[in-house]
């Protein structure tokens, strides 16, 4: 997968934008998430699951839980959300985010990513950043 940025007018077509990241994806991608509240990082993850043939009806928010599972035929997809964890420093241990990426199924979504340190952001994670919120059109920006 390389760098690239879009315009997203409308929420169907993030989730299409999601939809076109989880095709290209691999078993062992990390995927950082970065935007406000309200931007559309969950419905971002929605349109990458559905690309894995994930119902996304049961996707959810991890924000109270830390860490969503999500098994599909191919890949187990660790959906995480770290807003609600205080410590920049704790936040990759209080997910077990190094257990998380032993699995060679794996791929990690991690929304809120600015709450990890340099030190545990792996090496092959790709940057989501999003910009906007509410009505106005999402520019959201991938790089690796």
């Amino acid at each position: 997968m390389r760098s690239f940025e879009a315009i997203c007018e409308t929420p169907d077509e993030s989730f299409e934008l999601g939809e076109r990241i989880g095709r290209e994806l691999g078993r062992g991608a990390v995927f950082l998430l970065y935007g406000g509240l309200g931007a559309g990082k969950t419905l971002l993850t929605k349109g990458i699951l559905n690309a894995l043939d994930y119902d996304v009806d049961d996707v959810t928010s991890p924000s109270f839980t830390l860490v969503n599972l999500y098994k599909t035929h191919e890949l187990d997809v660790y959906h995480i959300d770290l807003w609600r964890l205080d410590s920049a420093e704790n936040a990759a241990l209080a997910v077990g985010l190094d257990e998380i990426l032993e699995n060679e199924r794996t791929v990690v979504v991690i929304e809120w990513a600015e709450r990890l340190t340099d030190a545990t952001i792996p090496a092959n994670a790709f940057k989501i950043f999003i910009d906007g919120d509410g009505d106005q059109p999402r520019r959201i920006r991938l790089e690796t």
